[in-house]
């Protein structure tokens, strides 16, 4: 096969193509320095403008900049979520491992709070043969809660049609008054202890305007939980707020039988939104590990515990010892059940001196008054 070749042969051609590419240079570099000035002109008239209205379109500029973020957010963002979850199913552990110990124990059971209609009042229409015992029963309420919301007397007849407000749990719903605090409520309905007045901070879905300083707003309503109307006879659960309890000294294993880990009155029990109990003592006092282990959290987090201890017994369940005053242990220091962890005090989310006591499994937490002997 014969091999083609092609050679330039004329030396017109060549200083051609030289003269060619000097003009595109020079045409490039005329072109590209009038660009160049127009640009900085307009720079120059746009930055004079703003300059001039002194900030006059930062809101809109702001309003856009959100807009576009959002917009970009909605776009993009699943398609990002869809890929990190692709890629943590095939990572090496395979699952997302939450934290055991939880955000905030306000907020460690909101899937089961949604059972009480998320904190809001119901309004029932009354059937034929209805009575307050068999609505109380319904609703899984006393017939004193009944009573107490809705203005009736104990041995009051309904009517088939009568409407009647069913609060979420057994108390009192308050309507909040010029002046008055969470603690004058809270006297005002049988909770006398300020750290009984925890019951209605502990409460979900009372809000406040200041969460550090538990301040109301006039004309807010408050759902005082075991609060009992005043002068009234009818008891409400008293039984959460009596018996005093004295700890013991005793195993250096953990056994999975607690001691109590404080001295004082129960002042709130376990509940679905408070899956511990409330120790309060006005004297305070120390406060014992419930069992021996070693303690894996000494300190102050954001979660509303304040100075909290965990205590991790080696057998899968932990508990922890929340609102101390003074820490006396450090985080791998090893317990026997009994050995005092600090004092009971009055930090983070707390109204009064008391321990919030609590008892987990993995992920859950139990109801300590079954550990506790």
């Amino acid at each position: 096969m014969a091999r083609l070749t092609f050679k330039i042969r004329s030396p017109k051609i060549v200083s051609e193509l030289a003269e060619f590419a000097r003009f595109v240079r020079r045409y490039v570099r005329l072109r590209g320095y009038r660009w160049f000035a127009q640009f900085e002109v307009g720079k120059d008239v746009f930055v004079d403008l703003l300059y001039r209205q002194r900030g006059k379109y930062a809101r809109p500029f702001l309003h856009f900049g959100t807009i576009g973020l959002v917009f970009l957010v909605v776009t993009f963002g699943p398609l990002l979520l869809n890929r990190s979850e692709d890629e943590g199913q095939h990572s090496e552990q395979g699952v997302l491992i939450a934290n055991a110990f939880g955000n905030s124990f306000t907020t460690l059971q909101a899937e089961e709070v949604k059972q009480y209609r998320g904190g809001e009042v119901i309004t029932y229409i009354v059937q034929e043969g209805d009575t307050l015992s068999t609505i109380g029963q319904k609703y899984g309420l006393q017939v004193s809660t009944l009573m107490w919301e809705n203005n009736l007397a104990e041995n009051a007849k309904l009517k088939p049609g009568q409407e009647l407000r069913i609060i979420p749990i057994d108390g009192i719903r308050h309507k909040v008054s010029r002046g008055e605090t969470i603690f004058t409520i809270a006297k005002k309905y049988g909770l006398e202890d300020e750290a009984e007045a925890q019951k209605i901070v502990n409460y979900p879905f009372n809000e406040f305007l200041n969460d550090e300083t538990f301040e109301l707003a006039t004309g807010q309503f408050l759902l005082v939980p075991d609060g009992v109307k005043p002068n009234d006879p009818v008891p409400v659960r008293t039984a959460a707020r009596t018996g005093r309890l004295t700890p013991d000294a005793g195993s250096v294993t953990a056994t999975g039988n607690f001691v109590w880990p404080a001295s004082g009155k129960i002042t709130q029990s376990y509940v679905f939104y408070h899956k511990a109990i409330d120790i309060a003592n006005r004297s305070a006092g120390p406060i014992l590990a419930a069992d021996s282990g070693v303690v894996v959290v000494a300190g102050w987090t954001g979660s509303g515990y304040g100075n909290h201890i965990i205590v991790d017994h080696g057998n899968g369940y932990t508990t922890l010892y929340a609102h101390l005053s003074v820490l006396q242990v450090q985080t791998g220091q090893r317990v026997n059940r009994g050995d005092v962890l600090g004092q009971m005090g009055s930090t983070g989310r707390s109204t009064g001196t008391h321990l919030h006591f609590e008892v987990r499994q993995g992920g859950t937490l139990l109801n300590p008054l079954t550990f506790l002997r």
